[in-house]
């Protein structure tokens, strides 16, 4: 019996990568800039078009980190961010030495709560501290409602950090996500929709801004010929090869998205008719994920089994499956700062779980989870 490991996400090539990282050999472009990185941006713009600009850089969170020194943060101010979520998406909210403070979700998209959100804007003015910036996350490629994120931070003068890293590709009423923050953050991490190994994107609709970001992930070099800095600067700047890597990858991204929610289908198709289990799914047709990650929700209290006893069982066939982020104001490095909200996210943390759903995953692949989640729910 094939008993080989299936990923919950792993990278899947398109084959003409090592086309673009050949000619960077083939040319000497071996050093960390290059034509490779101009051509990624170039097609990362035309693919999430509304007259964005790009700057490539090393990590999602480098976008996040310079787009948070970007908006003026510093020591000693409070930027909000959304709790459930990885940690990538506030850590660098305290590199500089400002304040998280964590809103719930919403059980629609999972993603921040506008109503939460205000609650926490209000009751952080009232205490003399207004938030500097707003980071709401599509979670699990899911859209978070941006209309109504957007008209809470406009009416606070507050501007929005988009984090996007898990939803290239995903659009909320037919505009691309990574299009709606002040700034936006994508990621090309290994277990993304596309990767370039390591690697992310800072997005903004202002050339000044993307600009400003090239210096700064640059070192902040200033114009001199000798070596000379006015700013402190940071080595973020995506690799020439990386980036080859990336211009193969924006060649099969529609492919890849098609085959996620391929995915996605096939687990609606499998527990249509288990009502203790709920597949995360659009809300409504104002919604296009792209459904990085498939993920379920079990009602533990009616199935007498729980998403737990079900990741151990898929483990036990060599099926890796992961739980749902548990929510930052319940990590321990976390759990002193401000959290505004109820247990939304606690609640989906555990109960849910997410399931393999890579572009990658085979026949052979799938028949194997059918089978495993057939055992687990005494289906045959």
């Amino acid at each position: 019996m094939n008993n080989a490991k299936i990923w919950l996400s792993s990278p899947h090539m398109g084959g003409n990568e090592q086309h673009y990282i050949k000619e960077a050999f083939d040319t000497n472009w071996v050093a960390p800039l290059g034509p490779n990185v101009t051509g990624f941006e170039q097609d990362l713009e035309q693919f999430l078009k509304d007259e964005v600009h790009i700057a490539a850089l090393s990590s999602g969170t480098a976008a996040i980190h310079l787009g948070l020194v970007l908006l003026g943060v510093q020591a000693g101010d409070e930027v909000i961010c959304q709790s459930f979520t990885f940690s990538a998406s506030c850590n660098p909210i305290v590199y500089l030495g400002a304040t998280p403070v964590f809103v719930d979700s919403e059980s629609e998209t999972w993603n921040m709560c506008p109503i939460a959100l205000e609650e926490a804007i209000v009751d952080r003015i009232k205490n003399g501290k207004k938030p500097k910036a707003i980071i709401p996350v599509h979670l699990y490629g899911m859209p978070f409602k941006a209309d109504e994120i957007r008209a809470v931070a406009d009416k606070y003068g507050i501007p929005i950090l988009e984090d996007s890293a898990e939803a290239l590709g995903s659009r909320y009423k037919g505009r691309k996500c990574g299009t709606f923050g002040d700034i936006a953050a994508l990621s090309f991490n290994g277990n993304k929709i596309i990767t370039t190994s390591g690697g992310g994107a800072l997005v903004s609709h202002s050339k000044k801004v993307t600009d400003k970001t090239v210096f700064l992930a640059t070192q902040a070099r200033d114009a001199a010929p000798h070596y000379q800095h006015s700013e402190i600067g940071y080595n973020y700047r995506l690799s020439n090869i990386c980036a080859g890597i990336g211009r193969g990858q924006m060649e099969v991204l529609e492919k890849h998205i098609n085959l996620r929610r391929q995915m996605h289908d096939f687990y609606i198709d499998f527990f249509k008719d288990i009502e203790e289990v709920c597949v995360f799914s659009e809300p409504n047709s104002d919604y296009f994920s792209n459904h990085w990650l498939s993920c379920i929700v079990i009602d533990s209290s009616k199935l007498g089994k729980s998403s737990v006893d079900l990741r151990i069982a898929l483990e036990k066939e060599n099926i890796e499956c992961r739980p749902l982020w548990k929510p930052m104001h319940l990590q321990p490095i976390f759990e002193k700062y401000p959290y505004y909200g109820s247990t939304i996210s606690e609640q989906l943390f555990e109960n849910g779980l997410c399931l393999p759903s890579g572009s990658n995953l085979t026949e052979s692949d799938k028949n194997r989870i059918s089978v495993a989640l057939k055992t687990f729910f005494n289906i045959f």
